[in-house]
């Protein structure tokens, strides 16, 4: 089968020829006909490190955003049929610790001594013809909704949705959501906020095609990400600054602007690979705010996700690319070409 990966370290990914995966002897796994893959700037912060920082051997095959058909299912394997159209859960863990009991996978407490590394993250991802699925719980059923649509709710809905879910209650009539970065994470928060909470949401970035897409999908307000920011977005509070930052971005300006920006006893969430720390400690911040890093989302979670988008509450702006196009997908991701989200369609 074709299968975009990552060979080489510094090197642009490249579409290749690789066996197909077949479910192996042991129980549980499911193999998956690759309908749609996300192109996620995760990969690049990925494809940006130096060979001593990957913790997994090359080549990877990419894409830890995936939907697909049911293709051939492994022993033992109940309540799937092939044929059946299911969305991927992308952080897999051991299913046994604490918070796999929870469904909170994303959290594994041992993943890492185990070796179980998300797909596209280290274990074979969906940017090909073929995916096989570990375990028949990583996947849940599309129930109608439409491949490419679908798709970047994985990671591109089901991040921002943990966070944003996380935020809810201080989010109360009156109250300020702010988001920074409006791309493919930051445009999916604008209107999970929207549907979720009666804040006002003000969207910040750098770009005036993203601005202009925040506006679209239900933004209040829009800033210009600079130095003058965190002031715009105070006067916009009258003085008392926003009871949730989301920062997509994650880089050391963003950063700032969140903390500048988070009202008394506020909450910033830091989503965002860029590598900027927020300084926490008494005098550096408003009085208890809080600053988190949150990471995915549960199963649980993502089946919410997918119900949102079903209920027409959500959707993601997409742009589709053939898998022979995926390499130019992410040169465009990586020059801020692209709005929305980038879908490789790995059999269309």
């Amino acid at each position: 089968m074709k299968a975009l990966q990552y060979r080489t370290v510094g090197a642009p990914p490249e579409v290749v020829t690789v066996p197909d995966p077949e479910p192996g002897p042991g129980p549980g796994q499911v193999l998956l006909k690759v309908t749609a893959a996300g192109v996620c700037h995760s990969d690049i912060a990925v494809m940006s490190r130096p060979a001593e920082a990957l913790s997994f051997p090359l080549p990877l095959t990419l894409g830890h955003e995936g939907v697909g058909t049911v293709a051939a299912l492994g022993a033992g394997v109940t309540g799937l049929a092939e044929g059946d159209q299911v969305a991927v859960y992308g952080p897999w863990g051991c299913g046994a610790c604490a918070k796999c009991a929870e469904g909170k996978e994303n959290y594994c407490l041992r993943a890492g001594a185990l070796g179980i590394r998300p797909p596209g993250l280290g274990a074979p991802g969906a940017m090909a013809e073929y995916l096989l699925v570990d375990d028949a719980r990583h996947l849940v059923p599309l129930d109608g909704l439409d491949p490419v649509a679908a798709v970047p709710l994985t990671d591109a809905g089901l991040t921002p949705y943990h966070a944003v879910k996380r935020a809810l209650p201080r989010l109360v009539p009156g109250s300020t959501a702010v988001v920074i970065g409006a791309g493919g994470l930051g445009h999916v928060a604008v209107q999970l906020l929207r549907a979720l909470s009666p804040a006002r949401v003000v969207a910040l970035d750098i770009s005036e095609d993203k601005l202009r897409l925040a506006r679209e999908v239900g933004a209040h307000e829009t800033v210009r990400s600079d130095e003058r920011a965190a002031a715009a977005v105070r006067e916009l509070t009258g003085g008392l600054g926003a009871e949730a930052v989301f920062d997509f971005v994650g880089a050391a300006p963003t950063v700032a602007t969140a903390g500048a920006v988070a009202a008394v006893e506020g909450e910033i969430s830091v989503v965002g690979l860029g590598g900027g720390a927020l300084p926490v400690g008494f005098g550096r911040l408003p009085h208890e705010v809080t600053v988190s890093s949150p990471y995915w989302g549960s199963r649980g979670e993502l089946a919410e996700v997918l119900a949102l988008a079903r209920s027409g509450a959500l959707s993601v702006h997409t742009e589709t690319f053939t898998l022979d196009e995926a390499p130019l997908a992410y040169e465009r991701l990586h020059a801020g070409r692209i709005d929305g989200r980038a879908v490789v369609l790995p059999n269309g």
